[in-house]
């Protein structure tokens, strides 16, 4: 890659490439045109390894991963993408000559609405690690025309808006038209013999989507490895429009057209209904299918192997099950387009697709009726359909009589096709993303195919990455962590450890203390200047972001929150050490209750900082619109990250990860990843309350637990539920809330940890009080951070899973 030399050089590109973007002067540039302009420049400095990569992988024949999820949660890109070339500095210094400061440009850029929660982030992490560690791996997607909502806080309540981050335009992405397949849905499929006795599939009436696909270069950090993330947008097709006008139907033209344009339009249509049923289960094949094609086209035609010999040479993986229909998608492939037999294309399939789980409960386990299935994806539906028979007829051999197995284990059953069951299926490996939720995986929700595959198996804990974690989104301490130990970390995050040798060291631990009152000191003008409030940095900063889910129990910490404010009502005189609790996180727009949580955080946090009584000791906050830029804030100014999940329902977490990157204690539940974070750093360096995962599965199963027996033996409780309902809470009502805790018996067992949550924050407090001790305890945490990067998720997935190597471009 040829850089930028010095200053003067980025100087007089930009000068020349702003000319000809916007043709005006350098004076008159926005900062959002100043912005795409170093974006543009990034990308002409980064095109010849972009394509130098392909060439490269082609030539080696190197077997390639490529990653399908439905969100890729990338967050801006101009930072780190400077960083991973190694022109920040340069950039920031010719950009101060040219009267703009690069802290001020960087805000321009949009958070692309690619992604939502953990699962996106997840599968952004794992492709800047493939990059980094010079794997060929790839993502596929969709680009998404408007991200999932907007979030703002009306009166309390959330409020969704549009998220339209297309307005400005996307420097990063390159449309390739000439690489345009189509996907096809609807119409009728059947089978019919050929002259020679065999059968072929006939598919017609269908209606073609043209799918577009747009390249964003996922930049490998200080090597010349630059990878894809292919993004797909739906198209009409101009000759189906055109039959459809011919037909001398405008509206239905017209229909057809909107239709097909709904596909790339919205992150997550809403499912409530049949409509939006079928419109994601339309987004779920039209990624598939598009990517699949483009695939098995790059394959045949610069690989130039054989299609049984696929499996050597590519690697599919399916990120939860949104892309499950990957398996019957490369089935139709190889059946009518490749004329293979059954068992070759069954046997090439599953050695090609290997399938991460993500969920641990049955009820969020993908399922689509058969009736829209079959009328949406007629020839996808006579395969999945074939390749139940052909497993029921095997499991009834090996189990004869036992209907509650083949029941435990059909792809069809009940109406619904399954989808986890597909995925499992019609792969050679699944894994979970932490080792409490791979073993639940073993012992319960896919218990049954585990005793049938039990070598299909395996654990991958997630990782998350350092480069946009720790040296992107918090410099300060990265500097530090230079200082103390060197910067061979930045390249190899498993040298973090090495500063286990100055955690004790009490001029390290000062100048780690500053650090991070330089952080709060960061996000505190940030607080002022977006909400007009302000915190006290010397205040213990206790963070919970995340998406807002009653198991993930938001409404545990709000409950405590107003406890200590009555305790501090009912007692004037009593002190507690200063606390600024902040929330972020959205609410699916259908989810009454999690809405509602929302609502409550925002009422009780209104009462709290209007209440001069006890304002000086507490003070809580909503951060509306919680995204990766906000997180960035977020993570390096926390003191306490709160993952209090209810014990065997989070399946890793990775905000817990980046926290501890940060230097955050942890205070959380035995569940995902905190159980490796605790094992890794010693119960002395996080606190854990609460039930266990077995406890909980024990009450589910067995019985024995009431939420009213809670509230009429714990005052405490009993002033909490009352004042959710009679009013005292600033006159609102959270009626919802209250049935869902006492009527419907609190199934995620807030109410049954709430007393050891207060005393897990009276440890907190207790812990704080010895600064040495507490800064000891953080540096503990960022030694063992390493050990949850992507790098080693990626290292394992590539060895163990994909077989892939890494190729130097």
């Amino acid at each position: 890659m040829k850089k930028w030399q010095d200053k003067e050089e980025f100087k007089k590109i930009f000068t020349e490439k702003a000319h000809v973007l916007w043709e005006k002067e350098l004076r008159d540039l926005t900062l959002n045109e100043v912005y795409q302009t170093i974006a543009y420049m990034i990308r002409d400095l980064v095109s010849e390894d972009w394509i130098r990569t392909n060439e490269v992988y082609a030539e080696q024949k190197a077997k390639q991963v490529y990653y399908f999820s439905i969100e890729f949660l990338l967050g801006r890109l101009l930072q780190s993408n400077l960083i991973g070339i190694g022109l920040e500095d340069i950039c920031r210094q010719g950009l101060e000559d040219l009267g703009w400061k690069l802290e001020d440009v960087v805000p321009q850029e949009r958070d692309p609405g690619l992604g939502n929660g953990g699962l996106g982030r997840l599968a952004a992490c794992f492709i800047d690690s493939l990059a980094a560690l010079q794997l060929p791996g790839h993502g596929c997607s969709i680009r998404y025309q408007y991200g999932l909502f907007n979030q703002r806080i009306v009166d309390g309540q959330q409020v969704e808006l549009p998220d339209n981050w297309l307005v400005n335009g996307y420097p990063w992405e390159v449309k390739r038209v000439d690489k345009a397949v189509n996907v096809r849905f609807g119409g009728n499929a059947y089978m019919r013999p050929t002259e020679d006795g065999e059968l072929e599939c006939v598919h017609e009436n269908y209606s073609s989507v043209r799918a577009v696909p747009y390249d964003v270069p996922v930049i490998g950090y200080h090597n010349d490895t630059v990878n894809t993330l292919r993004l797909w947008r739906a198209e009409y097709s101009r000759e189906d429009l055109y039959r459809e006008l011919t037909l001398g139907d405008r509206h239905r033209a017209f229909r057809y057209k909107n239709n097909v344009q709904l596909i790339s339009r919205f992150l997550y249509p809403e499912d409530s209904t049949e409509d939006g049923r079928r419109l994601r289960l339309m987004q779920e094949y039209f990624m598939v299918s598009a990517g699949l094609q483009s695939i098995v086209r790059h394959y045949k035609r610069k690989y130039k192997e054989s299609m049984y010999k696929f499996d050597q040479y590519i690697a599919i993986h399916i990120n939860d099950t949104h892309p499950a229909l990957v398996v019957p998608e490369l089935m139709r492939i190889l059946l009518d387009e490749e004329g293979m037999a059954w068992e070759d294309a069954w046997d090439i399939t599953c050695r090609t697709v290997a399938y991460t789980n993500h969920t641990i409960l049955p009820e969020a386990m993908e399922k689509w009726s058969i009736p829209m299935f079959q009328s949406l994806l007629p020839r996808i539906y006579l395969i999945v359909e074939e390749i139940n028979n052909r497993w029921l007829k095997e499991v009834r051999r090996l189990y004869p009589g036992d209907e509650n197995k083949a029941r435990s284990v059909a792809i069809l059953w009940d109406g619904q096709v399954h989808m986890a069951h597909l995925s499992v299926l019609g792969s050679h490996s699944v894994n979970g993303v932490a080792e409490i939720h791979s073993q639940i995986l073993k012992d319960s929700t896919l218990h049954q195919f585990y005793t049938i595959f039990p070598n299909r198996f395996s654990n991958k804990t997630n990782g998350v990455t350092h480069r946009r974690w720790l040296i992107e989104a918090n410099p300060q301490l990265s500097d530090l962590i230079d200082e103390a130990i060197g910067d061979e970390w930045r390249l190899e995050p498993s040298k973090l450890i090495r500063l286990k040798t100055v955690s004790s060291d009490s001029a390290f631990l000062d100048k780690l203390a500053k650090v991070k009152k330089a952080r709060k000191e960061i996000l505190a003008d940030y607080i002022k200047k977006e909400y007009d409030t302000n915190i006290a940095v010397d205040s213990i900063f206790d963070i919970q972001i995340k998406r807002i889910h009653l198991y993930k129990r938001q409404l545990l910490n709000i409950l405590g929150i107003l406890h200590l404010y009555y305790t501090l009502k009912a007692n004037p005189d009593l002190r507690v050490r200063p606390h600024t609790f902040l929330f972020g996180g959205k609410a699916a727009s259908g989810y009454g209750e999690a809405k509602q949580t929302i609502k409550l955080i925002n009422v009780v946090a209104n009462m709290i900082n209007r209440d001069k009584q006890v304002n000086k000791q507490l003070k809580v906050l909503f951060l509306e619109n919680y995204n990766v830029s906000l997180g960035q804030l977020l993570f390096p100014a926390a003191d306490v990250s709160e993952q209090i999940s209810t014990a065997g329902k989070e399946a890793s977490g990775t905000g817990n990860m980046k926290f501890m990157m940060n230097g955050a204690i942890t205070l959380g539940t035995m569940d995902g990843a905190n159980v490796e974070i605790c094992r890794e750093v010693g119960m002395e360096h996080c606190v854990i309350f609460g039930l266990r995962a077995e406890e909980v599965m024990n009450y589910y199963m067995h019985g024995g637990y009431s939420s009213w027996n809670m509230y009429s033996s714990d005052p405490r409780i009993r002033q909490l539920m009352n004042s959710l309902v009679d009013g005292s809470i600033n006159g609102e009502h959270f009626g919802m809330l209250y049935e869902s805790l006492l009527d419907r018996n609190d199934e995620f067992f807030v109410l049954k940890d709430f007393a050891a949550y207060c005393e897990a924050h009276t440890e907190i407090s207790r812990r704080y009080a010895n600064q040495k001790q507490w800064f000891h305890s953080s540096a503990i945490n960022i030694a063992h951070s390493g050990y949850f990067s992507s790098d080693r998720t990626i290292q394992q997935y590539a060895s163990d899973i994909w077989r892939i190597k890494p190729v130097k471009v």
